[in-house]
C-alpha cells in the first residue's frame, strides 16, 4: 500500500469538532447529517466574518406589533382557577357529593383513583370593576385591576403531568429539545439593549419548575438565544464578578484574544456557533457593568417598595416583579418569572387548597398588581405584554388520597380547562373570553389551546407564528408546531 503524505502539524490542530465537521462532507455525511442538521444551509452563518452580524441585533417584525416586550408570569404547579377566577356556585351545591362516573370514564388523572367527592369553591367571589369579572377574595389587590386585563377562561392542554405540561406551555412541545418562547422571540426580533441579555429569567418559591431549565432553553436554536437566569439576591449572575487579581482592562484583553481565535475559527470552518461564542463573550463583558446596576433595587424610592412589598436582598416574587419592570424599562425583550409552589394536592398544610393556596396567593397578589400599576404609570404597559398562568388547571372534584384521615383539601391536575390572563401590549381591557360549564369541567365556548396562546403572544409582537420558523433535521420547525390560531377576540 502506497504511503500517504500528511502534515503532522496540521493533524495536531484538528479538534473533535473539526473532525466531525469535515467528516460530514465524506462517507459519514448521511449519518452525521441528522446530528448536524441544525446547521442547515437556510440557517447557516455568513460565508465571511465581514458580513456576519451580532445575532442579537434588532430585527424587523413581520408586521407592526403593538407590543415591544413581554413579561410572562408562570405559576409553576398550576394554580386552581376554581379558587381564583372561575366562579361556580353550582359546584358549591355539589360539595361532598360523589363525583358522577361520566366525569371520570375515559379520563386520565395524575392521582385520582376510584370515585372521589366533588369539592366546592374554597373562596368567596365578587364581581369587580365595570367589567364585572369574578375575582376571589384571595386576590384583593388584583381585584382592582379587573378592568385592565383580558381573561381566557377556556384554555386547555393535553398534558396532565407538570414537567411535560410546562414544556408544552413554554416550548410548544411536551418533549425536551425545543426552543422556549423567549428564545423564539429573541431569535425573531433580537434585542434593543446591547448591554443586557434579550431574554432574562427570574425564579422564586425556592425551586425551579419541574421541567427544569429546559423551559427557558434555546433547544436547536443557537445558544445565544437561551434565557439568562438572574438572581434577586447575591450576584445577579454567577461568576459575574472578576476573580481576585483580574481587573477590567485585563479581562478586556483576555476576551479580545479569545475572540480573535474564534474569528479565525469562523473564517476557516464557518461554524455558526462560533458567532454565538463571540457574541456571548462580548455580552458577558458588557453585562459586568450593566447587570449589577439594573438588578439593584436598593435605589428604588420607598413608595415603590411599599407598592410591591419588596425586601432588598431577599429572593422573592415581589422582588422579581420589580426587577421585571426595571428590565423592560431597559428594553429587555422577554422577561420570564417562574414562581414555584402551586401544586395544591392537599397532602399537607402547604399544599392544601384551603390553607397553603391562600398563602401563595398572598405572596403574588400585591406584587403582580403593583407591576401592572407601575408599568401603566410609566407609560410602559401599552408596549409591554404581561401574561399570567400555569401549565394546566384543577379538577372540580377532590383528590382522594389513600389516607382517609387526611384533613387537608386538594384538587388534582385538570387538562380540560384553566384560566390565564393578559394585559397591556394591545390586549383589550376588561374582557373575558371563554366560559366553562356549571362546575368548571369543560369549556362551553371560547375554547383555546396552548398553541393559540403562543400564537397570540407572537402576534402582539408583530410576528406571524406560521412564518417564524427554523430549519432543523430537514424541515422547518415553529413554536406552534402545526397548530395555533391567534385569539383575535381579545386584541384591541
Amino acid at each position: 500500500m502506497a504511503n500517504v503524505p500528511f502534515d503532522i502539524e496540521q493533524l495536531k490542530n484538528i479538534s473533535r469538532r473539526h473532525f466531525l465537521w469535515e467528516s460530514a462532507a465524506g462517507l459519514g455525511a448521511a449519518a452525521l447529517g441528522t446530528f448536524l442538521a441544525g446547521c442547515d444551509a437556510r440557517n447557516a452563518a455568513p460565508k465571511n466574518l465581514a458580513t456576519a452580524t451580532d445575532p442579537m441585533l434588532p430585527k424587523p417584525s413581520h408586521f407592526p406589533g403593538k407590543a415591544k416586550r413581554v413579561i410572562y408570569l408562570h405559576m409553576a404547579g398550576a394554580p386552581s382557577q376554581l379558587e381564583l377566577f372561575d366562579f361556580k356556585p353550582e359546584l358549591q351545591k355539589l360539595h361532598n357529593q360523589l363525583c358522577p362516573p361520566s366525569l371520570l370514564e375515559g379520563k386520565r388523572f395524575a392521582f385520582i383513583r376510584g370515585t372521589p367527592k366533588m369539592l366546592g369553591p374554597q373562596a368567596d367571589f365578587k364581581q369587580r370593576g365595570q367589567s364585572g369579572a369574578f375575582i376571589s377574595e384571595h386576590l384583593p389587590h388584583f381585584a382592582k385591576m379587573a378592568d385592565e386585563v383580558s381573561f381566557l377562561k377556556g384554555v386547555y392542554t393535553d398534558q396532565f403531568n407538570h414537567a411535560p405540561a410546562q414544556l408544552f406551555v413554554h416550548t410548544g412541545s411536551p418533549r425536551l429539545g425545543r426552543p422556549s418562547i423567549g428564545s423564539w422571540v429573541t431569535y425573531g426580533l433580537g434585542s434593543e439593549n446591547n448591554n443586557l441579555p434579550g431574554f432574562v429569567v427570574l425564579t422564586s418559591g425556592g425551586k425551579t419548575p419541574d421541567a427544569g431549565k429546559s423551559v427557558w432553553g434555546s433547544g436547536f436554536l443557537p445558544s445565544v438565544y437561551q434565557g439568562v437566569q438572574c438572581r434577586s439576591e447575591g450576584d445577579p449572575v454567577l461568576f459575574l464578578s472578576d476573580p481576585e487579581g483580574v481587573d477590567r482592562a485585563l479581562k478586556k484583553k483576555t476576551i479580545d484574544a479569545i475572540n480573535e481565535v474564534n474569528r479565525q475559527h469562523f473564517q476557516e470552518y464557518n461554524d455558526p456557533e462560533t458567532l454565538t461564542r463571540i457574541a456571548q463573550y462580548e455580552m458577558a463583558f458588557r453585562m459586568q457593568v450593566s447587570v449589577p446596576e439594573v438588578m439593584n433595587i436598593n435605589s428604588e424610592p420607598e413608595y415603590i417598595h411599599q407598592l410591591y412589598g419588596t425586601t432588598p436582598g431577599k429572593a422573592s416574587f415581589a422582588n422579581n416583579c420589580l426587577l421585571a419592570r426595571k428590565l423592560v424599562e431597559q428594553d429587555v425583550r422577554f422577561v420570564q418569572l417562574f414562581d414555584w409552589g402551586w401544586d395544591s394536592h392537599g397532602t399537607d398544610e402547604n399544599l392544601a387548597i384551603d390553607i397553603g393556596f391562600r398563602n401563595k396567593c398572598r405572596e403574588i397578589d400585591r406584587a403582580m398588581t403593583a407591576l401592572l400599576l407601575d408599568l401603566k404609570q410609566r407609560g410602559l404597559l401599552e408596549e409591554t405584554l404581561v401574561v399570567w398562568g400555569g401549565e394546566f388547571g384543577r379538577t372540580p372534584m377532590q383528590e382522594n388520597r389513600e389516607n382517609k384521615n387526611n384533613p387537608f383539601l386538594g384538587r388534582d391536575h385538570h387538562v380540560e380547562a384553566f384560566t390565564m390572563w393578559m394585559a397591556g401590549g394591545g390586549i383589550k381591557q376588561g374582557m373575558t373570553w371563554g366560559e366553562t360549564d356549571e362546575i368548571g369541567y369543560y369549556p362551553i365556548n371560547g375554547k383555546v389551546s396552548v398553541h393559540d396562546v403562543q400564537a397570540t403572544i407572537l402576534n402582539q409582537l408583530g410576528m406571524d407564528h406560521e412564518k417564524l420558523t427554523y430549519h432543523f433535521q430537514g424541515r422547518p420547525f415553529r413554536l406552534t408546531d402545526v397548530a395555533g390560531k391567534v385569539i383575535s377576540e381579545i386584541i384591541a
